[in-house]
């Protein structure tokens, strides 16, 4: 499938100059497209660059926490999950450690972490792939829940609406949570349809329960503090939790007598190569994403939701946000850009500004975590793991819109 998504890219983007140039004037499209194409290689090289020095860390960070023990204590704690739901991984697979601090990671709003920990995790699961060319079953269902990820404190989101002037920025937290977890639970589901998962298994509900219950304490916790509080120690927290973490991985591998400089510059090693290796598929995947955005089809796309919105009678107040939503699953920075973009052209506070801010959280850059995960082990056929986590995408943004008008609107 992504095979006939990526040349759709190109094609529509074609068709779409073409359309700018015959029927709106637009000479220049032409040109303009040649410097997307060359400008959008060089950021998707400038991605990988930026992306080695993180990778390298957090690699070698991750290392001292194999070797010491970490990883595996981590993974007897949720093996009986992950068991259930991943038959195909064995029980002292290192895969297990990691997916689990990748999943904690991100649910923190630990981007830099998160990345570096997913990647390692899916080479590990890669060992353990019968075939090595086409996605296994554990591969798809930890791509679909890291690419839909529950993201409990939304830093950077609450960041922006601060610094743009909002009265209240910390307004979208549990819209936010709320709708991301919707986002996670429809992909998980879809997987588990597909590969057959049985959910009603008194382990998986017993796991569900727990972090249902987890959620809802911290969600109602932050609902009591005051908005600029509640940010305040969003963002203590989250940074405090980064340092802690290291501090403890290296103290318990000091306690364990493990070399922790050379454990963890034999970790940063392997940084390096896995940059190299995703710039290929980087490159495919920005530059199709660029083409079709600038090729005016997603505001045809947009124009044409409101009409049909308006037909049907339907309240369009949300649609000048969805220039966010349509380019959350295919770039981050462009998604980032148009929620900026819609803060200041409506407002911090205003509706579609609100929609945009929590749209941009509910839901991961699909495409880019597709492109560098399965780039990283050199997968080609993704199977299913594409369209669930579309789905996935497309739950998190509805869910998000609905959640807004209740949070907002009343």
């Amino acid at each position: 499938m992504l095979n006939y998504i990526w040349a759709f890219f190109f094609i529509s983007a074609f068709f779409g100059a073409l359309y700018q140039f015959f029927f709106n004037g637009n000479t220049d499209i032409w040109q303009t497209m040649t410097e997307t194409i060359f400008s959008s290689s060089k950021s998707a090289f400038t991605v990988s660059l930026n992306l080695t020095g993180i990778l390298c860390f957090w690699l070698g960070v991750m290392k001292i926490a194999e070797k010491s023990g970490i990883t595996d204590f981590l993974a007897k704690f949720l093996y009986p999950l992950f068991h259930k739901i991943m038959p195909d991984v064995p029980e002292k697979s290192p895969a297990l450690g990691s997916m689990v601090m990748n999943i904690a990671a991100n649910v923190l709003g630990l981007d830099n972490a998160a990345t570096p920990m997913g990647i390692k995790a899916m080479e590990q699961l890669q060992d353990v792939n019968k075939n090595k060319k086409e996605a296994s079953n554990a591969q798809i269902l930890f791509m679909v829940i890291n690419s839909s990820s529950v993201t409990l404190i939304p830093i950077t989101i609450l960041m922006y609406r601060s610094e743009l002037g909002s009265s209240n920025p910390g307004l979208v937290f549990l819209p936010i949570l709320f709708a991301t977890c919707t986002s996670t639970l429809v992909g998980f589901l879809s997987v588990a349809i597909i590969q057959k998962i049985n959910i009603f298994n008194r382990v998986v509900l017993a796991y569900m329960g727990v972090f249902i219950a987890i959620m809802s304490l911290i969600c109602g916790g932050f609902a009591f503090l005051g908005a600029e509080l509640r940010n305040e120690i969003a963002s203590e927290f989250g940074n405090f939790l980064i340092v802690l973490i290291i501090f403890i991985f290296i103290v318990y591998a000091l306690i364990r007598k493990i070399s922790v400089y050379d454990e963890f510059v034999d970790g940063a090693k392997d940084g390096f190569n896995i940059a190299v290796s995703i710039i290929p598929y980087l490159v495919a995947m920005l530059v199709g994403i660029a083409l079709f955005r600038i090729s005016g089809i997603m505001e045809i796309i947009i124009i044409g939701i409101k009409e049909f919105c308006l037909l049907l009678g339907i309240n369009a107040d949300f649609v000048p946000a969805l220039p966010t939503a349509l380019l959350k699953p295919l770039s981050g920075s462009g998604a980032r850009a148009m929620m900026i973009e819609t803060m200041q052209t409506y407002g911090a506070d205003s509706f579609p500004a609100f929609v945009s801010a929590v749209v941009q959280g509910s839901t991961e850059t699909t495409f880019y975590v597709l492109a560098v995960y399965f780039g990283a082990v050199k997968i080609s056929n993704t199977r299913h793991a594409l369209p669930c986590a579309l789905l996935a995408d497309f739950a998190g943004i509805v869910s998000a819109i609905l959640f807004s008008y209740w949070f907002y609107v009343g």
